[in-house]
């Protein structure tokens, strides 16, 4: 696998953890903004599809 499939991997593992987090989070709970916990998770999740891809064992 090159490069571009493991970006690939990191940016759909982003889109569903976001579009998932936003749906469900409730704006006015806790001291935090949506904007900022939609942003640690797009981080998270982008470098968890990535390196997951990049270090997962598989027949290619």
């Amino acid at each position: 696998m090159g490069f571009g499939k493991h970006l690939f991997n990191g940016i759909v593992s982003l889109a569903i953890s976001v579009a998932i987090t936003v749906k469900l989070a409730d704006d006015e709970d806790g001291p935090w903004e949506l904007s900022e916990v939609a942003l640690a998770v797009a981080v998270s999740a982008f470098l968890s599809g990535f390196f997951t891809s990049v270090f997962a064992k598989g027949d290619d």
